[in-house]
């Protein structure tokens, strides 16, 4: 943003500082007029015919624009997505395990990829895999629900899970 002698066009439109319409005024005139009321000029609409200024506390608006944007990021919850690796030969000690990592994933509100690995002859027997990611879905449903249910990309089958 332009501010004050900045501004480098010969006519502004003037906005004063409680919103009051000025028109169209020179630029030396307008700059005169936030002088006097002890404020700064500021171009809010550079891209205009003629450019729209007006007659504001530019710090005080800065001040505002950061607390705003700060706000914003406070408020913002960035979502990860934790990936599980499973085989269709998996142990239940094994299955237990990555059960529990899951729930604490899904409780810490992240999303999860369950991936069912094949590997060799393994594929011809897609309905192991089916069978544990059914499982799987059926033990975690108390705590996340599938997003996308269990679908065949090359040698593996992939479910994706979110917190409830």
């Amino acid at each position: 943003m332009r501010v004050n002698e900045k501004i480098r066009v010969d006519k502004v439109r003037l906005i004063g500082p409680e919103g009051d319409q000025f028109g169209v005024v020179e630029t030396q005139e307008a700059l005169k007029r936030a002088v006097e009321y002890g404020l700064d000029l500021v171009e809010v609409s550079p891209q205009a015919v003629p450019p729209v200024c007006r007659i504001m506390n530019f710090s005080k608006f800065k001040y505002d624009q950061e607390k705003k944007e700060k706000a914003a990021r406070k408020r913002q919850r960035v979502i990860h997505v934790k990936e599980i690796r499973l085989k269709p030969k998996i142990g239940e000690h094994d299955y237990q395990t990555k059960l529990h990592h899951v729930q604490r994933f899904l409780k810490r509100g992240d999303r999860i990829k369950v991936t069912l690995v094949f590997r060799g002859r393994e594929m011809a027997h897609q309905e192991l895999g089916r069978a544990i990611l059914d499982r799987f879905a059926k033990d975690i449903s108390d705590i996340g629900e599938i997003e996308k249910g269990p679908l065949s990309e090359g040698r593996s089958l992939v479910m994706i899970v979110g917190a409830k």
